[in-house]
């Protein structure tokens, strides 16, 4: 399962969702998506704005973990083949 390491990131920049929000030009309810797991996709451009302003490379911000794959991706996987 792929995950967005946000919440660590800003806790270790000190930085609020908000203050991210308003550098990146990202929405609050986009960014929150993102923060909580439910995004189905990133673009590069938000994902290079985000490395920009919290000071890290990609995959310190997006990481794979251990876990079972969302259902969506299962079944787009099986229609693929």
């Amino acid at each position: 399962m792929i995950m967005i390491q946000l919440d660590r990131l800003l806790l270790e920049r000190r930085m609020s969702l908000t203050d991210l929000s308003d550098r990146v030009g990202v929405t609050l309810p986009n960014l929150s998506i993102l923060k909580t797991g439910k995004a189905r996709a990133v673009r590069f451009s938000t994902l290079d704005a985000l490395c920009r302003e919290l000071d890290c490379q990609p995959g310190e911000l997006i990481v794979q973990v251990p876990g079972p794959q969302p259902r969506d991706a299962e079944e787009s996987l099986s229609l693929s083949r």
